[in-house]
């Protein structure tokens, strides 16, 4: 994918702040600090599109980029990890299942792990809330470059065995960019315009 432009939308906090229906979108979604922003940043060959942070819980609304002018990229706060009060929690929690549940527009998530790390019980919970709602997924394990290739190799099967038995879990590295090119691959039928709506999973 050759990326001509990559503009920064708006920060969402509530749903009637969100773009027109009109564009494919797939949404980015994991753990807090599991190096979402890094691979978004990654996948558009921007440096600092997405603003990175070593704080846990940097990203608190929904964060919307136009991509060539054809097809949106969304940023959804991180789970798992917050330091600010339980109400605003739950209003993130709120509004970003919201989105996932009724965007029209949706064609599918990117959800990231960690590929140092075994499969955590938020994991297995958000990737069993996308299945029960029928949102079509591709499992990203990010931070390859931390591992050698045998520990890769193992991590990401038993990642993929946990989360997506019937497929398997793509390994990426933000640093390297090992794994960009077939995610593009993977993540294109989502973005044609003959995709209509979640029914679009490849």
């Amino acid at each position: 994918m050759k990326i001509v432009s990559a503009e920064f939308l708006v920060s969402a906090v509530s749903d009637s702040q969100f773009p027109s229906n009109y564009l494919p979108e797939v949404a980015f979604l994991g753990k807090s600090n599991v190096g979402k922003s890094s691979l978004i940043n990654s996948l558009l060959n921007r440096k600092g599109l997405v603003k990175t942070s070593g704080t846990p819980g940097k990203t608190r609304q929904i964060n919307f980029f136009l991509i060539n002018g054809n097809f949106r990229f969304v940023d959804l706060p991180g789970y798992g990890f917050s330091k600010a009060p339980r109400a605003m929690q739950e209003s993130w929690q709120e509004l970003g299942e919201g989105y996932l549940r009724e965007r029209s527009c949706l064609r599918g998530v990117v959800m990231i792990v960690d590929a140092r790390h075994p499969t955590s019980p938020l994991d297995m919970e958000m990737k069993n809330w996308l299945d029960h709602f029928g949102v079509p997924t591709l499992i990203v394990a990010n931070k390859a470059d931390k591992l050698s290739k045998g520990a890769l190799r193992s991590h990401v099967d038993v990642l993929g065995g946990d989360l997506c038995p019937d497929s398997a879990a793509l390994a990426h590295s933000a640093k390297s960019h090992l794994g960009r090119d077939r995610l593009w691959r993977l993540l294109l039928p989502w973005l044609t315009p003959a995709a209509r709506g979640r029914e679009a999973m490849p």
